[in-house]
């Protein structure tokens, strides 16, 4: 059996976590695989996902340099709080950019208190970027080195510099989408050759099976339900939501949007559906184990991203049939069909309120989109292989 190390931020609810989730469930952790997981996080909401997890895999305890360093904020350590404050305070000040704030507060603060891991394995894999990947590199001994980036590198404003020092001591540097790859290979055309796609993993079977769970309630017939899903941050676009929730209210359309996911921009997010006066129209659901039952009883999938790497929702929405209407971020074309799978439109309010709005009134054209999308398969569980084969090799 092959010793495995993943390392991921925590099993909150996105689509990293559920590809990170599907994976550990298709891959032999019994006779092929021997698989720890590390996560920085994993209270509270942090570890949504810990329920489904195998019991196969060996969830790891955190050193208490990282416990303190990423869980909430408390002074029972003063070291680790300290450097938290300092770390934060200072990198906010140096830079605006999140990714390159991140990458200081690990340089300066975080690296000289984190502890490396003991043992050695096989094979570790930061399944996401940045500052797991600085800690596989840096804290853990591997054979072999992965590094997944769930994201478009560009649009997501990571720091390069940082980054490039780090990608040199992986093997391998994956990527979700064809187009998320290309990005890669342009910033860092030097560790191209170590670069591929291997795609999120997705069970239409489980998603179909879970999607007849229940019924959610806080739907209604008389009116049109949207529904988005993803963290309440700036990436996703729920802000332009608002603003298109609120043009639609003044051309006079029944509907509600729900929105489910949790995250940094909430407060925010509801003062501005205040101050649109929506608070009837948009609703944040907050987090929900189970949305498959939300995406099959919607009447339209909406993703207002700014960017994106290879959105797990809409894959999920495609399995289920379900319109979609996306802004045209720089990857989204790897995913939809503009007019056969939903429609893509210009990543501004107006747009995504006018572009929905066509939906609602143009009965043709959705019921094409559903039997588009009833006549293909959209899972990939069977890339499993693909995973395998990174372990293997």
């Amino acid at each position: 059996m092959k010793n495995v190390l993943i390392v991921m931020s925590s099993l909150s609810n996105g689509g990293a976590e559920r590809s990170l989730v599907n994976f550990l469930n298709e891959a032999d952790c019994t006779n092929k695989y021997r698989v720890d997981l590390l996560l920085f996080k994993r209270d509270g909401q942090c570890g949504f996902f810990l329920p489904q997890l195998p019991d196969q895999v060996r969830l790891l305890e955190p050193d208490p340099s990282l416990k303190y360093l990423y869980s909430p904020f408390s002074w029972r350590h003063p070291v680790y709080g300290a450097a938290r404050l300092a770390g934060t305070g200072i990198a906010r000040l140096v830079s605006r950019r999140k990714g390159r704030q991140k990458s200081i507060r690990w340089k300066w603060f975080y690296s000289p208190l984190i502890k490396k891991l003991p043992g050695s394995y096989d094979v570790a894999a930061a399944y996401i970027s940045g500052e797991m990947m600085y800690y596989t590199a840096e804290k853990v001994s591997a054979g072999k080195k992965l590094v997944w980036v769930h994201n478009d590198y560009r649009g997501a404003g990571f720091d390069r510099d940082m980054d490039g020092i780090y990608f040199r001591q992986f093997d391998h540097i994956l990527s979700i989408s064809d187009t998320c790859v290309d990005i890669l290979k342009q910033v860092f055309p030097e560790e191209q050759e170590k670069m591929s796609c291997v795609p999120n993993l997705t069970s239409a079977a489980v998603i179909r099976a879970r999607s007849g769970e229940f019924i959610p309630p806080e739907y209604h017939k008389d009116q049109w339900n949207l529904l988005s899903i993803g963290r309440l941050n700036r990436q996703k676009g729920f802000d332009f939501a608002i603003q298109a929730a609120s043009r639609m209210k003044t051309m006079g359309y029944r509907f509600q949007w729900f929105i489910i996911g949790t995250g940094e921009l909430r407060e925010m997010l509801e003062r501005q559906i205040a101050g649109a006066g929506v608070q009837e129209q948009v609703i944040l659901l907050g987090a929900r184990e189970n949305p498959y039952p939300y995406i099959r009883g919607c009447d339209l999938l909406v993703q207002p991203s700014r960017y994106e790497g290879k959105s797990v929702v809409l894959d999920e929405a495609k399995i289920l049939g379900k319109p979609v209407l996306a802004a045209n971020y720089s990857t989204v074309r790897d995913q939809i069909q503009d007019g056969r799978e939903g429609l893509i439109v210009e990543m501004n309010p107006i747009a995504i309120a006018d572009g929905i709005v066509q939906l609602m009134e143009n009965g043709a054209l959705r019921e094409s989109i559903r039997q588009y999308l009833s006549a293909h398969d959209y899972g990939n569980a069977h890339e499993i292989r693909e995973y395998e084969q990174l372990l293997d090799g």
